[in-house]
Parts: structure tokens; C-alpha cells; sequence
């Protein structure tokens, strides 16, 4: 069996502690989100090419697996645990750099990163957006980014469940 190096992508993986330094070598402006990302589907990666255009670099936090849980998507969630969903999110182009948090929301992380725009998917109202008072009083720009590809993990396990019924 041949062996081969950590691929690049794995580098863009960062803990929350290191997130200061690693930002600070980012191009600007900064950009945050977060979510599960639990089963990668098309709707995330169109929002996540959407979201890097609004600046200079993509900040991406994942929700820990205990925080998912606590969101009460379902007992099986996430499907895919945080280790595998930080590498496919970090193989993405549009991502620079991802990260976790364990908290019910990201908020601490958010005022960690400092993001000069902070976004979240078209089922936010700008002003429900976790840390977007805070984004907005340092200048920052706060955005929704409208679904061009409504789906969603829960639906497409709704799918493969009911096809195994």
C-alpha cells in the first residue's frame, strides 16, 4: 500500500485557538459563516461560493457533533462526524480556513474572528444573525444569502429513508 502525504486541503483545518494568527495572514475583508454542513449537497456549495465573493477570504465554523445534536435535527445526527466534515468543507475552493465550535451558537467565535462581513443562509433575517449587532457596530457588513438551490440534509434523508421503506 503506497502512502501519501496530508493533502493540502487539510491545512485550511484550524482549531478556534489559533484562529488570531491564521486570520491575520488572510486576504481582506474577512469573511464569516457557520453551520453543520452534515451531508454536503449542492445548495451548500453554491451558498459558500456566494459567501467567499463577498470578500477577500472564507472563515467557515462547523458546529461540534454534540452541538447538532442539541439542535435537534434528529437522535442520528450529524450523519457524518465533525473530523470527516471539516476535511470535505476544507477541500472546498471557495473555504480558506475551518474551524469549530462547540457552543449552542457561534457567537464568542464571531467576536474571536472579528469577520468584516458575517453571513448566513436566506432562512436568516439579517437582524436574527447570531453576532450580527456586534458585526455591525465595528463597521462591519451583515448579510442573507437567498437559497438559489433550496435543499437541505434533512430533506435528502427524508429521501433515502423513505426509499428504504
Amino acid at each position: 500500500m503506497q502512502h501519501f502525504p496530508i493533502p493540502d486541503f487539510e491545512h485550511k483545518i484550524c482549531a478556534p485557538a489559533d484562529l488570531p494568527a491564521r486570520i491575520a495572514k488572510l486576504p481582506q475583508p474577512v469573511v464569516f459563516t457557520n453551520g453543520c454542513f452534515d451531508i454536503l449537497h449542492r445548495g451548500h456549495v453554491t451558498y459558500l461560493a456566494q459567501a467567499r465573493a463577498l470578500g477577500g477570504s472564507l472563515v467557515l465554523a462547523l458546529n461540534t457533533d454534540a452541538s447538532v445534536k442539541r439542535q435537534g435535527k434528529g437522535d442520528d445526527r450529524p450523519i457524518n462526524c465533525l473530523e470527516n466534515r471539516l476535511a470535505v468543507i476544507a477541500a472546498l475552493q471557495s473555504v480558506d480556513v475551518v474551524t469549530w465550535f462547540d457552543e449552542d451558537t457561534p457567537a464568542n467565535l464571531i467576536e474571536l474572528v472579528q469577520p468584516q462581513v458575517l453571513v448566513k443562509g436566506g432562512d436568516w433575517a439579517v437582524e436574527n444573525i447570531v453576532g450580527a449587532k456586534e458585526t455591525q457596530a465595528r463597521g462591519g457588513k451583515v448579510v442573507s444569502i437567498a437559497f438559489d438551490h433550496p435543499t437541505s440534509t434533512t430533506q435528502t434523508l427524508a429521501k433515502i429513508r423513505e426509499a428504504q421503506a
